[in-house]
């Protein structure tokens, strides 16, 4: 049975990319441990054109970046600089604190072409919200995938249909992608509590009900709901697990504890988070944070 239609709130970022926000949502701000959900493009960056995502931080979660198309270069201060590509799974936790830029290549931007994919939030236990940093590439060829019945899925992390694989988790979860050919049905894991499907491209159908692209369809616990591509393909999102309990969220801080995110606060406006060593000469400041004064563009 379906709970609840979260719709995408599409924003234009310049530079001919929008993103749509999925989560968090003003009635349900967590499926599982998974409180922040971006669709990012489908965008055809112009010659010269790509993101530019300074450093900036993050605590008390994982972030993975999962691309369809287009390429992304990631640098944090642990001293990571990883390309990211289509089917890959790059995931970086944060815990105690961790800062990171996502840029386009210059080689990449000199030739312009697609982006295309989902960048997923998934809340830390309280138990590993103080663990150490780390990002780990998982390379799309290790990932298991099942085909079916007119139905293709990639397993990025977790557990679902049968399938486990070797990304590092800290709480029981699973997220997917998923493409369905026109027509084919499938059912999300009953072995799940919360679980959730966000329409990346085409439509499918619920119960006799027709939802389009950047829509997400979320279950209540039990059973086993079906959902079937309608007219043409579909390609979906599959996410959910086991709820760690409510969590603060300002801006890019995630914690169990208000006062934790205070002190984050006041460690990144007062320079204690270094930045990456290969991306160093700007960052992006806390919201309320006054402008920076002109000719400054780094910390002291």
């Amino acid at each position: 049975m379906l709970e609840l239609v979260i719709e995408g709130r599409r924003k234009d970022l310049g530079g001919g990319l929008e993103v749509g926000r999925v989560l968090p949502f003003a009635r349900r701000r967590m499926i599982g441990p998974f409180v922040f959900l971006d669709h990012m493009g489908p965008a055809d960056f112009a010659v010269g054109e790509g993101i530019d995502v300074r450093p900036h931080p993050h605590i008390g979660l994982s972030t993975v970046t999962y691309l369809f198309e287009g390429e992304i270069h990631h640098r944090d201060n642990l001293g990571t600089s990883q390309l990211i590509r289509p089917g890959a799974v790059n995931w970086m936790t944060a815990g105690a604190g961790i800062v990171h830029s996502e840029r386009t290549d210059p080689q990449q931007r000199a030739q312009g072409g697609p982006m295309h994919g989902m960048q997923a939030w998934v809340a830390l236990p309280q138990a590993d919200e103080e663990s150490d940093p780390g990002f780990v590439h998982y390379a799309a060829a290790t990932l298991p995938e099942f085909s079916e019945n007119g139905v293709w899925a990639r397993l990025i992390a977790g557990s679902a249909y049968g399938l486990t694989n070797g990304v590092k988790t800290h709480s029981p979860l699973f997220y997917l992608h998923a493409e369905l050919a026109a027509g084919a049905k499938l059912a999300l894991p009953a072995n799940h509590t919360e679980r959730a499907a966000y329409i990346v491209s085409g439509s499918v159908s619920h119960d006799g009900t027709s939802y389009g692209a950047g829509r997400m369809l979320v279950f209540v616990p039990g059973g086993e709901p079906v959902i079937a591509a309608e007219n043409g393909p579909a390609r979906i999102m599959l996410l959910g697990g086991e709820s760690i309990g409510e969590r603060f969220i300002w801006w890019n801080f995630i914690s169990s504890r208000r006062e934790r995110i205070e002190q984050a606060k006041a460690d990144w406006q007062a320079g204690r988070m270094k930045l990456p060593p290969e991306d160093n000469a700007e960052f992006i400041p806390l919201p309320d944070d006054p402008p920076l004064p002109p000719g400054r563009a780094h910390r002291d």
